[in-house]
């Protein structure tokens, strides 16, 4: 049987509430929404892009044991156990305080954030960790003002190591949740101009950035990219929060580097230089950031005293997860394809990462090399040149053909050679019939775009259509 995650009085108590029935049931999870609520669930009725209290009654219908509602709420017929607050969100909060607090002195907590890499580097940690001891991480992007607390309140009392992502839009977004996690050591990925058009500059995002080591528990280690124009910034905004600074990268000056490097298009080989000691690391997902954000990691996990060498065995079998560079094999007309879906979120960051990786796929398998490429948004004034500027970078992965779409990735389209010019289409649906024409055996094809863009029902037509049509033949 489950464990309850909070007994009853440990809930009412962390959430300042006033309770008026006991749970019929044991609270084994919480959740904000009612069509992914498990049975055992405690309901929070946060206002968000919909009220919360318009769907109480049907989470219990949906096996809540329980709910925590705003004083106002008018008990329906259905309704169970109820804890009455002043404000939701404040006691979610105060929950993921409590569970915070509530951990072993000899848990050990982790934080990622960054202009871009987070969820992979948080999902490295999770796979990681797991081989260590009992891990709880934040899921899928739950990275803002109550996809942090929520993490924390759904942490069990005897979890070992607890992985957060925590992202921003704006400053003075990163600072309370961090102070909320806690961490012992906290991961800068890299810092880009991301949601620009927020901040006066880069600068200025990787000070929001560094908000992240406000919340370091005492002696905690900060943990950023070597060799970039960000990086003595933020060490010394690590040291005025009293924290360790540890660097890594590629570079052999970084505290954490790696060296004999074998990239290929299904991993990277690397050796791992770790202050005395020597790592050979072998990674399931290939691309030089994915190398660098595996180093963050490594890094992090000496941090917090885990048994590296076991742990770091995990990224020889962990696969890119959907929309973030997961790949898949399409046949077509009888030879095959490679498919790489990119298409979760983008930004110029990001957009030169993959298309440094879409590089690393060889020709011998997959001669032609296809980029799909859509708008990378809340970039600001500076947007029409953020896209034509990766011009560079298309370049550079000897990308024979490129589809775009979306005004602001016109900037790039019309600034590429006729030569390689796939079509460019305003949105992502009247692209897709273009691309999937001109597909054949032996394209590799890269599909990469900021979330608005809609690239990622694109990628799903595309696995539809070709698997569709072999099954046709068959």
């Amino acid at each position: 049987m489950t464990a309850p995650l909070w007994t009853w009085t440990e809930l009412v108590a962390a959430t300042g509430g006033i309770a008026d029935v006991q749970p019929k049931a044991a609270i084994i999870g919480v959740s904000i929404d009612t069509r992914s609520l498990a049975p055992g669930d405690l309901f929070v009725a946060l206002k968000d892009q919909r009220d919360g209290h318009e769907f109480v009654t049907t989470a219990f219908k949906s096996g809540a044991a329980a709910a925590i509602v705003a004083q106002e709420y008018q008990r329906q017929s259905g309704d169970g156990a109820l804890i009455r607050v002043a404000d939701v969100l404040h006691a979610l909060q105060s929950a993921g305080r409590a569970a915070r607090a509530r951990l072993s002195a000899n848990a050990r907590v982790v934080a990622v954030t960054g202009s871009a890499g987070k969820t992979g580097t948080k999902e490295m940690l999770r796979a990681c960790l797991a081989r260590v001891g009992k891990v709880h991480a934040s899921e899928k992007s739950y990275n803002n003002h109550w996809g942090v607390p929520l993490t924390l309140a759904r942490m069990p009392a005897d979890t070992q190591y607890g992985v957060f992502e925590i992202g921003m839009n704006h400053a003075d977004e990163i600072r309370p949740l961090s102070k909320m996690v806690r961490p012992h050591a906290a991961i800068i990925t890299t810092v880009a101009a991301v949601h620009i058009e927020h901040f006066a500059s880069v600068s200025a995002i990787a000070d929001a950035k560094a908000e992240i080591f406000e919340g370091l528990a005492q002696g905690g280690t900060a943990i950023v990219k070597y060799g970039t124009e960000h990086t003595a910034r933020l060490i010394e905004a690590a040291a005025r929060c009293g924290a360790r600074g540890v660097t890594f990268g590629l570079d052999d000056r970084a505290n954490v580097h790696a060296t004999n490097l074998h990239f290929s298009d299904d991993g990277t080989m690397m050796q791992v230089n770790l202050a005395d000691r020597h790592l050979n690391v072998s990674l399931a997902m290939p691309g030089r950031h994915i190398a660098e954000n595996a180093l963050a990691v490594i890094a992090a996990m000496n941090a917090v005293g885990a048994d590296v060498e076991s742990a770091a065995a995990a990224l020889a079998t962990l696969a890119p997860p959907t929309g973030r560079g997961a790949r898949m094999i399409l046949p077509i007309n009888g030879g095959e394809a490679l498919l790489i879906d990119e298409s979760y979120n983008a930004n110029p960051a990001s957009m030169r990462a993959a298309l440094a990786a879409l590089a690393t796929v060889p020709r011998d398998k997959f001669p032609r090399r296809i980029a799909v490429l859509g708008d990378m948004l809340e970039l600001g004034s500076s947007a029409p040149d953020m896209h034509r500027d990766l011009k560079t970078a298309v370049d550079e992965a000897g990308v024979n053909v490129v589809f775009a779409c979306g005004p602001l990735m016109q900037h790039l389209y019309d600034a590429l050679p006729q030569s390689i010019q796939g079509g460019y289409a305003l949105s992502s649906a009247e692209l897709g019939a273009k691309l999937a024409n001109a597909l054949s055996p032996g394209d590799v094809v890269m599909v990469k775009g900021s979330n608005g863009t809609r690239l990622g029902p694109l990628v799903t037509t595309l696995k539809a259509k070709f698997h569709n049509d072999v099954s046709a033949r068959q």
